[in-house]
């Protein structure tokens, strides 16, 4: 027989417990809604026996029970920088970061992703005095591949990763003057130095300037650039094979520089030369250095001397120098056109022009020319700072001094560059024994009567002439120098 219902009249208060109860017997359906009040559930209920055991928070799953953190953020202890020690950021966290004594760097996840939360304080209000770089860990930041630079007193920044195109964003600041204040240069090639807050690329021959990132921003605009000087290979000296005729001295290599603006305001050169001459802007790219070899000077017997090469960094081309004029058969008597011109040779015969090809500034300067009868001594070569002194006439018949060198310091002291070579001496009178001395840098001094060669530059990568032959017979000409590229931006 069916069981019929029972009465709640018929069953004394907890005569039926959960032994009682088949599993699955009672259903949803079978109890009135508000049958079972609070007061009629003893203990708890097992996570199990619910259709959701857990609830979603900030993304993740926590089980019911459990225990979360409900701001994204977790402030951690203060970090005091020690000048030496980087901090490696986790994502979710916010960093006190305390730099009265010295910078600090916060290194950025490497492998972040989306929505993931650093936060960052100054902590002592020392950020203006010792920066705060944040390393983007092979990430961009702001959609740019830089580390950021924050140098603001009380700065306060939360960054959040979204992908690959942006990585992390700034999606709150406060008190931060310039989020693009954000990176200094880093590249390598070259010989590298530094000067304070500046480091300097110093190419000697051919190479490449390899920008690994470009900065940006900085209280100036200017992190993105750099200055530049760059210096041709200088000409060499003629050769004389004429009896009597001196041989005119080598050009200097074309120089050509900014004005350092963009790194520290050192000397840059004579003001005419590199005034308002803005640094070149830079990318995360490689860009080949040429260095310019040095003319050989002519040789001894017939023959003539060879012009100096070009150096070249990005967009700046410094032309090689010109070579001496050279006495005798055959032989080109004008000094030639370069960076700055080669003197010419007797008789009067012109020198060669500088500034060839031109650019503005110019990069040189002419030679001088040679004297005429009796006394044939040579012009000298043109340098970055003046034109070559030409030879002179009747009474003195002195061969002509090279033109003036130019000084930088943008290697860090002060050194001179690209001076034209002296001329060689002439045979009458035989007294004049002394070749014209080379404009500085090194240049090469004329030959002297009788049959003494002209002089090598004497310092390599000046970007000097060498000097003209001495007259009275077969005598050579000196090289040239070679020339000289060097890069200078800030580091820090």
């Amino acid at each position: 027989m069916a069981l019929t219902k029972v009465q709640k009249t018929g069953i004394t208060d907890n005569a039926i417990d959960a032994d009682k109860i088949e599993d699955g017997t009672i259903v949803a359906a079978d109890i009135a809604p508000g049958t079972i009040t609070n007061a009629k559930l003893a203990g708890s209920i097992a996570n199990d026996k619910l259709a959701n055991s857990s609830i979603t928070v900030n993304g993740s799953s926590v089980s019911l029970g459990g225990s979360v953190s409900a701001g994204k953020v977790q402030w951690q202890s203060v970090v005091t920088a020690d000048g030496s020690t980087a901090t490696s950021a986790t994502a979710g966290y916010g960093y006190f970061i305390d730099t009265t004594s010295a910078a600090h760097t916060l290194t950025l996840p490497g492998s972040p992703s989306a929505g993931d939360t650093i936060a960052i304080k100054d902590y002592a209000g020392t950020f203006g005095t010792n920066s705060l770089t944040i390393g983007r860990n092979g990430n961009n930041i702001q959609g740019v591949a830089n580390d950021s630079l924050i140098s603001t007193n009380r700065a306060s920044i939360v960054l959040v990763y979204i992908d690959a195109t942006k990585g992390w964003l700034y999606t709150n600041e406060s008190n931060v003057a310039d989020l693009e204040n954000a990176g200094y240069t880093s590249a390598t090639g070259g010989t590298i130095t530094t000067s304070g807050d500046y480091k300097i690329h110093t190419f000697t021959g051919d190479g490449c300037f390899v920008v690994s990132s470009a900065g940006f921003g900085g209280p100036t605009g200017d992190l993105d650039k750099v200055d530049y000087m760059v210096v041709g290979g200088g000409g060499g000296g003629g050769g004389s094979n004429f009896p009597g005729g001196g041989a005119g001295g080598g050009g200097a290599g074309g120089w050509r520089a900014s004005s350092g603006t963009v790194s520290g305001c050192y000397c840059a050169g004579p003001s005419p030369l590199v005034s308002c001459v803005p640094g070149l802007s830079i990318t995360a790219t490689t860009y080949p250095v040429t260095v310019g070899g040095g003319g050989s000077g002519a040789p001894t017997g017939l023959g003539s001397a060879g012009s100096g090469s070009n150096s070249v960094f990005s967009t700046i081309t410094s032309a090689g120098g010109g070579f001496g004029g050279s006495p005798g058969s055959g032989l080109q008597k004008t000094g030639e056109p370069g960076g700055s011109g080669g003197g010419g040779t007797y008789n009067g015969q012109a020198a060669g022009s500088g500034n060839t090809p031109p650019v503005s500034p110019p990069q040189g300067n002419p030679g001088g020319t040679a004297a005429g009868d009796p006394y044939y001594t040579a012009g000298s070569g043109g340098g970055a700072g003046g034109a070559g002194t030409p030879a002179l006439t009747a009474p003195t018949g002195l061969a002509g001094v090279g033109g003036p060198s130019v000084c930088s310091s943008i290697s860090g002291s002060s050194v001179a560059y690209a001076g034209g070579a002296g001329g060689g001496s002439g045979a009458n009178p035989a007294s004049l024994t002394n070749g014209g001395p080379g404009g500085g840098a090194g240049a090469g001094y004329g030959g002297c009567y009788p049959n003494l060669p002209g002089q090598n530059a004497q310092t390599a990568n000046r970007g000097s002439g060498g000097g003209g032959g001495g007259g009275s017979g077969c005598t050579g000409g000196g090289n040239g120098a070679k020339g000289i590229v060097i890069i200078r931006y800030k580091f820090q």
